[in-house]
């Protein structure tokens, strides 16, 4: 956690008495726990503080005891005070201490690299959330036109999902593509923000027919984005898989980096594009899976290069991945599991 603090910041250490070491805020994973909720979960627990995450910075590998832990950092503001903190048998003390001097007081030289990495990129950043609407069963076995096609009770479980996962970079304003699907995806995150939902014709795909119309609403699409990548405002725009990767290169184009080259993702997945002055400071993936990819580097021309993403404790290509296809559209059904990454 950090917060500014004259021309410059200041971050969060908390003291653990059973240790007697200086640290940053942390903790393990519930079961099934997704790992967003589980740093702002942690975060307001140790702390007393709500948090909205940022940038995510590089995960820390040690051992204890032989047994290997991982532990996965983000760039975190304060929204407010949950709680005012209170000194317990897991955390005694707290201190905002400037970023520049934190390394002096941090126990681990583990924590002193994460405080490198925090102090290295942009600290105030504003997310462009990317998201693919929710699971829909198929066109083809919906009777009707197509624009008005319901979530499958998968999907409508993926948005009620989607809702807690999304509030975790905070409030944002929302912008739909017409589609009843991708309306619904974001409903509950706007119920549960209280922020309306703007339907925005440039984010229709036309009837996808790679026609006249098609092309043009790619046009729109692509102009659109392009406009509010350019703004400080956090955004989150619901679309279809047939235009995020369109929306995602002009995203990256207007601020000045290369896309990834592959930009299929699954229903509910969504990207999220940390800006920074003008500028892509950051580009993560997430699913509400528990999948938890890493975000991707900046190499120094500005391309925008993979690094990895973890699965049930196996490593695959950051952009791999097809889209998942389901069986029996709007029937009863749940969302699986999230997986476990213990830190």
């Amino acid at each position: 956690m950090w917060r500014p603090a004259g021309g410059g910041s200041h971050v969060l250490l908390v003291h653990r008495p059973k240790y007697d070491d200086w640290g940053f805020a942390k903790g393990k994973l519930e079961p099934g726990e997704h790992p967003l909720l589980a740093a702002v979960r942690e975060a307001e627990e140790e702390t007393g503080l709500r948090v909205a995450l940022g940038r995510r910075l590089p995960p820390v590998h040690y051992a204890v005891s032989g047994t290997p832990k991982r532990v996965d950092y983000w760039a975190a503001t304060v929204e407010r005070e949950a709680a005012a903190f209170t000194p317990n048998r897991e955390i005694d003390a707290v201190a905002w201490v400037a970023a520049a001097a934190a390394g002096s007081r941090l126990t681990y030289q583990r924590d002193v690299e994460t405080l490198a990495a925090f102090r290295a990129g942009p600290r105030p950043t504003v997310p462009l959330i990317l998201l693919r609407h929710a699971s829909a069963g198929s066109k083809d076995d919906w009777p009707g036109d197509d624009v008005h096609r319901p979530l499958d009770a998968v999907g409508m479980g993926e948005a009620a999902a989607l809702a807690d996962l999304l509030r975790c970079f905070g409030t944002s304003r929302v912008l739909s593509a017409p589609a009843e699907r991708c309306i619904a995806t974001v409903r509950p995150y706007a119920d549960t923000t209280g922020t309306e939902i703007k339907v925005e014709p440039a984010f229709d795909i036309a009837g996808g027919d790679g026609g006249a119309a098609w092309a043009g609403a790619m046009s729109a699409g692509e102009k659109a984005v392009a406009e509010l990548a350019t703004t400080d405002q956090p955004v989150i725009i619901c679309a279809h898989r047939e235009n995020i990767p369109v929306l995602l290169a002009a995203a990256c184009i207007a601020l000045g980096a290369s896309g990834p080259a592959s930009t299929q993702i699954r229903k509910s997945e969504f990207l999220v594009l940390h800006r920074a002055a003008g500028v892509l400071a950051a580009l993560e993936r997430y699913h509400p899976d528990g999948v938890l990819v890493h975000g991707a580097a900046l190499v120094p021309d500005g391309a925008v290069v993979p690094e990895e993403r973890r699965r049930g404790g196996s490593w695959q290509a950051h952009w791999s991945g097809g889209l998942v296809k389901r069986a029996n559209p709007w029937a009863a059904s749940r969302v699986s599991a999230a997986v476990s990454l213990r830190g």
